[in-house]
């Protein structure tokens, strides 16, 4: 594995801040995993920078569970990969691999363009979304203007940011 620098590991807290709050503040049941490995016979193994589980599949993978079988457990709901330098690879072979485990949504932080790339998954292909269809009412354009404050300001000052945004 590649060195992870300041800009990666930033822009990571504060994805996973943000889902994390919005799930809260909107009563959305969540398990969120970072950096856990994903198997599945005859796929290659993932490592998503973040990963969750939603809903209704927030308490199906038992805690004491190591290495999340996709044989026996479903796939995340949701994805996302933090790319620094890594872009292309997570726009080609990841996303190809996501949509085949089966995830819902795949999303993928630019941190260099401070964008989200988002997409719904359906059918074993992918279509770009601006609003989350996992985590309803979570819009990519509040994620991307968190991610331009945290080049701004502290982590805590774009915290308080996020919940007044999810509040309103």
């Amino acid at each position: 594995m590649s060195p992870l620098g300041n800009p990666h590991s930033r822009d990571h807290f504060i994805i996973s801040l943000a889902v994390g709050l919005f799930a809260s503040l909107r009563g959305i049941d969540l398990d969120g995993h970072d950096n856990c490995t994903y198997r599945k016979r005859g796929f290659d193994e993932a490592q998503p920078d973040a990963s969750f589980y939603i809903g209704a599949n927030a308490e199906i993978i038992p805690w004491e569970t190591t290495i999340i079988d996709l044989d026996q457990f479903p796939a995340p709901d949701l994805v996302i990969e933090v790319a620094y330098s890594s872009l292309a690879d997570d726009k080609g072979e990841k996303r190809l691999l996501y949509e085949s485990l089966g995830v819902q949504e795949y999303w993928i932080i630019d941190v260099q363009a401070v964008k989200v790339i988002a997409f719904e998954v359906k059918n074993q292909g992918s279509y770009r979304i601006k609003q989350s269809q996992v985590l309803p009412g979570l819009e990519m354009g509040i994620l991307e203007e968190a991610f331009r404050r945290s080049r701004q300001t502290n982590h805590g000052k774009v915290s308080a940011w996020l919940l007044s945004q999810f509040q309103s």
